[in-house]
């Protein structure tokens, strides 16, 4: 669950700068709830891997290229419901439990990118949750899909620690109530979003 939770962070963070990076400088964008959305792995027993994604993701890029993400960590989804709510419970320690990103990008850089055109750009930004703050660090691929549209993923998987965030002692938590050997300390996770103006 720490997992999914650190994923939902990097998502947040990716469509963040995908917003900034298609902004153009002349209006703010917002993303497309169900065109986009944020998804991180878990392994548990060392063997059984699993896929988990946050149902309600939302991000903004105002005309400086300011960035803000918001995840709602009670909007997790792991297909299985008892697990839903230990990990609201144990690991987010609230049904509305927030995670958010902020950061900046320089918007120069994309402006000239046309429809159908692609570009990959870094990012940087800080995750806020539960009163830790985390630095992230991604890659992303950004492909300008109309005047007003743009698709920003991740161009690899970002890899996150539990431990980072806060979240090892939910997590011994879960592995207690599930009767489980292990769960993995380290989350990938992946991004797709698409903003609009």
């Amino acid at each position: 669950m720490k997992h999914l939770t650190c994923l939902a962070t990097v998502a947040t963070l990716m469509t963040t700068l995908a917003t900034f990076a298609y902004a153009g400088g002349h209006a703010n964008w917002a993303s497309v709830p169900d065109q986009s959305g944020v998804g991180f792995g878990s392994i548990k027993k060392d063997t059984v891997g699993e896929v988990h994604h946050f149902e309600d993701v939302s991000g903004t890029v105002s005309e400086a290229g300011e960035l803000a993400v918001s995840i709602n960590l009670g909007s997790v989804e792991t297909y299985i419901d008892i697990r839903n709510e230990r990990m609201i419970e144990h690991v987010f320690q609230a049904a509305d439990a927030k995670a958010t990103l902020a950061g900046e990008v320089d918007m120069d850089e994309f402006n000239d990118l046309a429809v159908g055109e692609t570009t990959l750009t870094d990012f940087e930004g800080v995750l806020s949750l539960g009163g830790l703050e985390a630095e992230i660090e991604a890659e992303l691929l950004v492909a300008r899909l109309t005047e007003d549209r743009v698709l920003v993923t991740t161009a690899n998987m970002i890899m996150l620690s539990t431990a980072d965030l806060g979240f090892d002692a939910g997590i011994d938590t879960l592995m207690q109530l599930a009767k489980l050997p292990g769960i993995t300390r380290v989350t990938p996770v992946t991004v797709r979003m698409v903003f609009e103006k």
